[in-house]
């Protein structure tokens, strides 16, 4: 039987100190391939840079399209693009992006827990929201290992305490022995195979690019009153996910704390657009009045002046609102 001999990490705001721990403390011989995706921008550079002049004796590559998976090699995701591994193979999709990001940590994990099974363990760093949650619990479900950052330890908490509600934890780490522990464990036999879910393997071609379509998604999700933020699609609830999620018929992926974000922003957004197109209203109707009052027209301006007031009251309480609920970050109370 086979060691577990994939290793899949993914962070996001607060993950690089972490990171550069781990690897600092692996050994050159690691029998482990490791492959990592942090959230970066569309256009991030000095990334590579930064992780690997911390990264001990393992070198670090940025990932290419069609690149041979080796033990003892660090291959970091590419800035927008899925960082998807096959059976020996590297493959770097162009699918919509999931959680808003690309590359996304949950599309790595999937296509590790696909292809290699009970071999591969999931490490979630420090970051906000919950991608990777949805990735650690299927490489659970496929027999892998899950760990996270001690949310403790995490400079941003919310990743690693998404999965550890998402799914059955392994180990909870903090950043500092993690890699001692991975060294640990990348030598111990793998367990038995699991059937892969068929979920699964359609999320992963989705991230990779292919096609998704309307019969492809009833199969894995019910439609629902919910528009994409990404295209205005109809979204669809994954069924039984953990954590709860939504795909749309192009394809982009949300967490709903993601989605919420999201429409927060949006709602935001709505009000104050609302506000101004208001408060031009008022404005209006009180020159109106006064144009009344100026050619006679009393009756026609105390009209436009109670209108001009109403239209104000509005705004007033618009403000308010703006100011009052969506200052306030969305979250769940604790206990």
């Amino acid at each position: 039987m086979s060691n577990r001999d994939i290793i899949v990490i993914g962070g996001s705001a607060g993950a690089t100190a972490p990171l550069k721990q781990i690897l600092s403390r692996l050994p050159p011989d690691l029998p482990a391939a490791i492959f990592v995706v942090l959230h970066i921008p569309a256009q991030g550079i000095g990334i590579l840079t930064t992780v690997a002049s911390s990264a001990g004796p393992l070198p670090v590559r940025q990932a290419e399209n069609g690149m041979k998976i080796e033990p003892g090699q660090v291959y970091l995701g590419a800035p927008d693009h899925h960082l998807l591994v096959t059976e020996d193979r590297v493959f770097l999709g162009r699918g919509p992006r999931e959680n808003l990001v690309r590359p996304a940590i949950d599309a790595l994990f999937r296509s590790a827990a696909l292809y290699h099974g009970p071999r591969v363990i999931g490490v979630l760093l420090s970051g906000l929201l919950s991608d990777g949650a949805a990735g650690l619990n299927a490489i659970k479900r496929c027999g892998g290992m899950a760990v996270v950052q001690d949310p403790a330890d995490a400079i941003s908490d919310e990743m690693p305490r998404r999965a550890m509600e998402a799914t059955t934890i392994d180990l909870c780490v903090p950043g500092l022995t993690m890699g001692d522990v991975l060294s640990e464990l990348v030598r111990e036999q793998a367990g038995a195979a699991l059937p892969i879910p068929p979920e699964i393997r359609l999320e992963v071609e989705i991230a990779a690019g292919e096609r998704i379509g309307s019969d492809k998604l009833t199969s894995v999700g019910d439609p629902v009153a919910l528009t994409c933020p990404a295209c205005g699609g109809v979204l669809s609830e994954v069924k039984d996910a953990r954590p709860m999620r939504f795909r749309c018929q192009v394809g982009h992926g949300f967490t709903a704390d993601v989605l919420a974000k999201e429409q927060e922003g949006r709602v935001d957004e709505a009000l104050r657009v609302a506000l101004r197109i208001i408060e031009e209203r008022a404005e209006l109707v009180h020159r109106m009045a006064a144009d009344g009052r100026r050619s006679g027209r009393p009756a026609v301006a105390q009209m436009y002046e109670s209108r001009a007031v109403e239209y104000r009251e509005y705004a007033d309480m618009i403000r308010r609102v703006v100011l009052k609920s969506l200052d306030a970050p969305l979250r769940e109370p604790d206990g």
